[in-house]
């Protein structure tokens, strides 16, 4: 049966809108972003959050889950309604949710909801990187195929959580049934193996604008991940005499500036990214995404992930980056951006180019 695919049209007079999101990850610039571009805005907030987030005037309104997944039901959205929310997607979304769940939400989303679900499949992931030309490390199809040092992941936005390495397929299946053992896959099929790329972890942030077809840099970040950055710090004879599986889990961001004369193929891959996504899943890539990867010796960039979405890594420019002030003549985080954005497209009667 073709699956028929629900478009939000909203009419195209100039409205009131409010931005709403999820209380994690980037909520907090998201919002602040928001409320400095004159927008009302509005939390799902766990109650075990509640302490932190009253701490911020720029939230003016807050729903009260338990679990995230409370998105989805008739409270938030009804809320969702009356306030005129547009949902601002950041990856604590993809975490918690499926991509179908995603897709059945009614409210209208900044950017497009479609594309989410090839960021957390990993065979449509590597896909529309292909489709972008981008220099990916090769995908290993089975466990038996491994034959040099290769990471495992896992599918969606897990940040760093569950990551481990082999080298064959014995230290494969040992890493899998750790994560079998404790509950965070059900079986090896759940895991996704990737030749390791070797280099400085680099992620690109980009934000593409429908309005005026442009692609914008607006920061560069590392990532610190506990604890296989901290293990650089114990002498190698220690580490031999120690039982440590390490752990990718990303903890904090380091901010990053590249090589100018690297900047030229940052932005054509931000190009090609953006008019692959046009081609394989309309309307495209709209607002912020990250393309992730490693620099090498010789300075060539090896992509291993995209996300779809604002990433954590932009937490870093709540005033802006090196980059975005390039572009602005003001204070610019991604959260401020992507309101700009909505600001504009409102004021042009545009909406519909930026929600889905």
């Amino acid at each position: 049966m073709r699956k028929i695919r629900y478009i939000v049209i909203l009419t195209t007079n100039k409205k009131k809108y409010t931005i709403a999101t999820l209380g994690s990850h980037c909520s907090l610039q998201v919002l602040k972003g928001a409320k400095d571009e004159g927008f009302r805005t509005l939390l799902v907030c766990q109650k075990s959050r509640i302490d932190l987030y009253k701490r911020f005037k720029f939230i003016d309104d807050m729903i009260v889950v338990d679990r995230f997944d409370e998105v989805l039901g008739d409270i938030c959205q009804r809320r969702f309604r009356q306030t005129n929310s547009i949902i601002i997607p950041i990856g604590t979304l993809i975490a918690y949710m499926s991509a179908e769940q995603i897709e059945s939400i009614a409210s209208p989303f900044f950017g497009n909801k479609w594309i989410l679900r090839w960021e957390s499949d990993r065979a449509l992931k590597q896909k529309l990187m292909e489709e972008s030309k981008l220099t990916t490390p090769k995908a290993i199809k089975s466990k038996n195929e491994i034959q040099k040092l290769c990471i495992v992941k896992l599918h969606g936005a897990a940040g760093g959580r569950g990551y481990f390495l082999v080298w064959n397929k014995e230290t494969f299946e040992e890493g899998a049934r750790k994560l079998i053992e404790k509950q965070v896959i059900d079986s090896e099929d759940d895991l996704y193996i990737q030749e390791y790329a070797m280099g400085v972890p680099t992620y690109l942030q980009y934000f593409y604008s429908p309005l005026t077809d442009s692609v914008e840099l607006m920061g560069v970040d590392r990532r610190y991940e506990s604890d296989i950055d901290g293990l650089g710090r114990i002498p190698s004879k220690q580490q031999l005499g120690i039982e440590l599986e390490p752990s990718y889990n990303v903890v904090g961001n380091f901010p990053l500036v590249l090589r100018e004369s690297l900047l030229a193929e940052v932005y054509a891959m931000g190009e090609r990214f953006v008019e692959a996504a046009k081609r394989l899943v309309p309307p495209g890539m709209t607002g912020p995404f990250c393309i992730e990867g490693v620099y090498d010796r010789d300075g060539k960039f090896t992509a291993f992930e995209f996300s779809a979405r604002i990433v954590a890594g932009t937490n870093l420019y709540v005033n802006g980056s090196p980059y975005s002030d390039l572009i602005f003549a003001e204070p610019m985080s991604m959260g401020r951006r992507i309101a700009r954005e909505l600001k504009m497209a409102n004021k042009k009667g545009q909406i519909n180019k930026v929600i889905t």
